[in-house]
């Protein structure tokens, strides 16, 4: 009797091995990563701006600021700085400086070719009257 339990065991382990490795067969490939994050970064030019991206995704505005006028931090850019794009996808960029302000640097690069991974580019507002960071 013990030995037909064993026999009976052992076929239902073949079976289920069987019947998982068909399972884990069947399963599609992984697919490759189908978007990405793409990141909009403002420099500290201490000018203010806005960088946008076509295609709509990325809309980031930089206020200017003084550092001699306050000691109160740069303020964190607001709106939309990092976005999802479909790998493959050409993004362009365009900054628009605030009044008082003027690109210094930037968008760099643009376009950008959206691949898995970290993507990004950058922009450098200056304020007008000269007084500029390094970035």
């Amino acid at each position: 009797m013990t030995r037909k339990r064993n026999g009976a065991w052992r076929a239902t382990g073949v079976v289920t091995a069987l019947a998982t490795a068909a399972a884990i067969a069947s399963v599609a490939p992984a697919q490759a990563q189908s978007t990405a994050q793409l990141s909009a970064w403002v420099s500290d030019g201490w000018g203010g701006g806005t960088i946008t991206s076509q295609p709509a995704g990325i809309n980031c505005h930089q206020s200017a600021w003084d550092p001699y006028a306050t000691d109160d931090p740069q303020p964190s850019p607001t709106g939309t700085c990092t976005a999802s794009f479909e790998v493959g996808t050409t993004v362009t960029f365009t900054a628009t400086p605030d009044q008082g302000s003027h690109v210094n640097q930037g968008p760099a690069p643009n376009p950008v070719t959206v691949r898995t991974g970290y993507n990004y580019t950058w922009v450098l507002f200056c304020p007008n009257d000269g007084l500029c960071s390094a970035g």
